[in-house]
């Protein structure tokens, strides 16, 4: 039985080209040849969720998406190795046109809402990768000014170098690239990154790169003055589970139980929400054809809107402040907190 046999989400996705970007990493162009529609649409700041062939087993791995959505570029993940990585290996040495991968659609919130707003993109190393998507998309279809702020170990490891280049020669008036190199000036420490991470106040800070790196870009922004709502970060954490298997949900029995009104796809339910049972594992037993990715709260993919009513959400490594200002909940980690709630998917 095959990946889309069991989880009727999955697209087949086929390499038609690979492009090395670095000595360590590579960029994949992909095909939809299968999949529950022929579109295949994402956002800037977006990833896809691979299934890997490795040797020993698959693995299931996020990857971002390096191209713009308004490009005529097929999708594109860029990938670099690390050590030890068993799937981020496997693809750069194995990924060849006509390699076939199983993937769920394109999940993430890390997109942005105001393209009103100056952008300071901060990266480090393959954090590049969903910037390089939203650089791409703003200067194509938007106005305001960007500074990019990209640190990497030497110069020989800078993902998009040519492109970066192309692109600030194309938008000088728009675009400013300012680059850290360890090799030359040492570990980038919140301290050190206060000189070079400034901002107008009415920016917005995108950052992508390793745990420790997001961390001291952030306190040097905070320190610098820019808001914490202003500033949003991407993590991505390894699956723990194979996110691609559609298992019957188990529905725990519980005496206690709270009452939803579920908007979904233009249709309203009225659904009995147990309160040890997570939402999304309610609607699948229902039948409902709920938006889900990783189920472990990393990804947004099951994100929806609640209206009225309180959650407690078991795990979140994806919604910042401003997302749960507004009410944004995640459907495989909402546990009910009240008697009657109100909530709306895709809003």
């Amino acid at each position: 039985m095959s990946a889309t046999d069991l989880n009727p989400h999955i697209y087949r996705v086929e390499v038609r080209d690979v492009i090395q970007e670095t000595a360590d990493a590579v960029s994949l162009t992909l095909d939809t040849v299968a999949g529950p529609s022929a579109s295949f649409d994402y956002r800037p700041g977006q990833f896809l969720t691979l299934r890997v062939p490795c040797s020993d087993g698959p693995l299931t791995r996020c990857y971002s998406l390096s191209s713009a959505p308004h490009s005529p570029t097929r999708p594109t993940i860029t990938v670099k190795r690390v050590p030890d990585g068993r799937a981020s290996n496997w693809i750069c040495d194995n990924a060849a046109t006509g390699t076939l991968f199983d993937v769920l659609p394109p999940a993430g919130s890390f997109v942005p809402r105001d393209w009103t707003a100056p952008f300071l993109l901060v990266a480090a190393g393959s954090g590049i990768t969903p910037i390089i998507s939203i650089l791409r998309t703003a200067l194509a279809l938007h106005d305001n000014p960007i500074t990019v702020a990209y640190a990497n170990r030497c110069a020989e490891s800078v993902i998009f170098a040519r492109d970066l280049d192309a692109l600030a020669r194309r938008h000088p008036d728009r675009l400013t690239i300012t680059q850290w190199l360890e090799s030359e000036s040492g570990r980038p420490t919140e301290a050190a990154l206060r000189s070079w991470l400034t901002a107008p106040a009415e920016s917005h800070a995108y950052l992508c790169g390793p745990a420790p790196f997001m961390a001291a870009a952030r306190g040097a922004l905070i320190a610098n003055g820019l808001a914490a709502p202003h500033i949003h970060t991407e993590t991505f954490t390894s699956l723990t589970t194979d996110a691609f298997s559609a298992p019957a949900p188990a529905i725990c029995d519980s005496a206690s139980s709270s009452t939803a009104t579920v908007e979904l796809d233009d249709e309203v339910h009225s659904i009995t929400w147990p309160r040890d049972a997570v939402l999304l594992d309610v609607l699948l037993a229902r039948g409902l054809d709920v938006p889900y990715v990783c189920r472990e709260g990393t990804c947004g993919g099951c994100a929806y809107t609640l209206r009225r009513g309180d959650v407690h959400l078991r795990e979140n490594h994806t919604l910042d402040e401003y997302d749960l200002a507004r009410g944004v909940r995640l459907a495989c980690q909402s546990l009910p907190r009240s008697g009657i709630l109100d909530l709306a998917f895709d809003q």
